[in-house]
């Protein structure tokens, strides 16, 4: 799979293109002709564009008004499953939910935040890409929709206004292409995800813990561990990822919103387009599985701001964190309690390391490729913190998005760990109750202006001698505009 955004290629991947060799020139964005805009030539590209959507067909063409269309991601996803996907068995059902029941047990020993999962199932494939669908979508629109804004933004006002209501079919066609590649992408993972929340993201519904047992089978062949351990070592797992997302309520918007970042700092190169529509067979345009292929072969650059690359860092440092918290609250909770734990944890590492299928389909999805370093520096970071200050403290973190370590934290977090430790001990002992003291003084501060039929402030010393005005400066220094003692507002 492509590393970026829907397989488009990064700026600058490939120097050898010559675009400055060919007659055209970096001003003809689509290949219409060097000496200008050739309104003949666009009504051909328009004209093959209607032959192509038209031999579509109704079921493929249909259903994506959208920047993506979703009912052929989802009927390509679901043709990679195979005709038939067996449904899981009332037994296999039972034994996970048993799973999900002792492993709750064992965690209440290891956080503060109390069970989150309101309910547990067992999922086949195809349950997880319908359950999982709205979240992608909401993934995936951001990104689709600055790209294909930027399909129409490209072209010349003279090819604008003559379009017209063909844009609509620009927009079908790009729906097409990148609902073939998601529906690609998520076919291949709902063969290979072990749980509802196996990339670090909530993917399912909200409270809802999920195991594919079909999966996790496949997934113990080899593997030293009876199964039924390997279950309630992934059910572990998944519930305490329930207990974060559910009892940190920003946590999923602070993820999905760092996305959405990401995809307004969208620009885009077209001279890749231009060399592609010089280069471009006609006939081609006629066959879909052609223009996915000319799609995914890098013809739409995105090119990464500093803005882009400031909301990725935020993006892959909050999975990071999220990963390295349930590593380690985990770890606390099966202890001794399941003896090849620790070599499970071992290999659900270097699965990620390795770069599986969730980590590639993130990439093709939002350009973000999780670091393994940055897991295992989050891990170290919240055992640490779980050893110097206590469980209650290392929760107490997640109170707010700005107590989070940022990623220079998680590459040096010896100055984190001694702010917690030493001066900055009472924000963690109970950091809501600072942010609530901070919000007063600041309400304090906006409520102290002047009240209705009262003189202005600076009539009113007008009116006084200059000592009047003195002593009024120093009463006001003294005043309620003064914050409160953030010691005070603690307790």
């Amino acid at each position: 799979m492509s590393d970026l955004p829907f397989g488009f290629s990064q700026g600058g991947d490939d120097d050898d293109r010559g675009r400055g060799d060919k007659p055209g020139g970096g001003n003809d964005p689509f290949g219409l002709g060097g000496g200008g805009f050739d309104p003949a030539s666009l009504g051909q590209m328009l004209t093959s564009l209607g032959q192509m959507l038209s031999g579509m067909g109704q079921g493929v063409a249909g259903g994506g008004s959208g920047p993506v269309n979703y009912d052929v991601a989802k009927r390509l996803a679901r043709q990679q499953l195979g005709a038939t996907v067996p449904p899981v068995s009332s037994g296999t059902a039972a034994a996970v939910a048993d799973a999900a029941h002792l492993a709750e047990l064992w965690l209440d020993d290891a956080t503060t935040f109390p069970a989150g999962a309101t309910s547990t199932v067992a999922w086949t494939a195809n349950d997880w890409i319908e359950k999982t669908l709205p979240t992608w979508q909401r993934l995936c629109d951001p990104v689709a929709q600055q790209i294909s804004g930027m399909w129409t933004a490209g072209l010349p006002e003279e090819a604008r206004d003559m379009a017209g209501p063909m844009m609509g079919m620009l927009g079908q066609m790009g729906g097409l292409a990148f609902g073939s590649q998601l529906g690609q992408a998520l076919g291949q993972l709902a063969k290979e995800v072990l749980t509802g929340t196996d990339i670090g993201l909530p993917l399912g519904p909200a409270g809802t813990a999920a195991l594919l047992p079909t999966a996790i089978s496949e997934f113990s062949e080899g593997l030293e561990q009876p199964e039924s351990e390997i279950v309630v070592f992934l059910a572990a797992r998944e519930v305490a990822h329930q207990r974060l997302f559910v009892h940190v309520p920003w946590l999923r918007q602070q993820v999905l919103g760092a996305v959405e970042d990401y995809a307004r700092g969208i620009t885009m190169d077209f001279s890749a387009l231009e060399e592609t529509a010089r280069n471009l067979d006609p006939s081609a345009l006629t066959d879909p599985s052609k223009l996915e292929e000319i799609l995914s072969q890098g013809s739409f650059e995105p090119q990464t701001t500093p803005e882009q690359k400031q909301a990725l860092e935020r993006l892959e440092t909050l999975l990071a964190l999220i990963e390295g918290w349930v590593q380690v609250v985990v770890a606390a909770a099966v202890g001794d309690r399941l003896p090849g734990a620790g070599a499970l944890a071992e290999t659900l590492r270097r699965r990620r390391a390795t770069g599986g299928p969730a980590e590639q389909t993130f990439a093709t999805l939002v350009g973000l490729e999780l670091r393994p370093r940055k897991l295992r520096e989050a891990a170290t970071l919240w055992q640490r913190l779980t050893d110097d200050v206590g469980m209650a403290a290392r929760d107490g973190v997640w109170a707010h998005p700005d107590l989070l370590p940022d990623a220079t934290d998680l590459d040096t977090p010896a100055a984190f760990i001694d702010s917690v430790i030493g001066g900055g001990t009472g924000a963690f002992d109970d950091p809501m109750a600072q942010l609530a003291a901070t919000e007063a003084a600041e309400r304090a501060k906006a409520e102290s202006g002047p009240r209705a039929g009262e003189p202005d402030a600076t009539e009113s010393d007008a009116a006084k001698p200059d000592s009047a005005g003195s002593d009024a400066a120093e009463s006001d220094d003294e005043g309620p505009d003064s914050p409160p003692d953030p010691e005070s507002g603690q307790r």
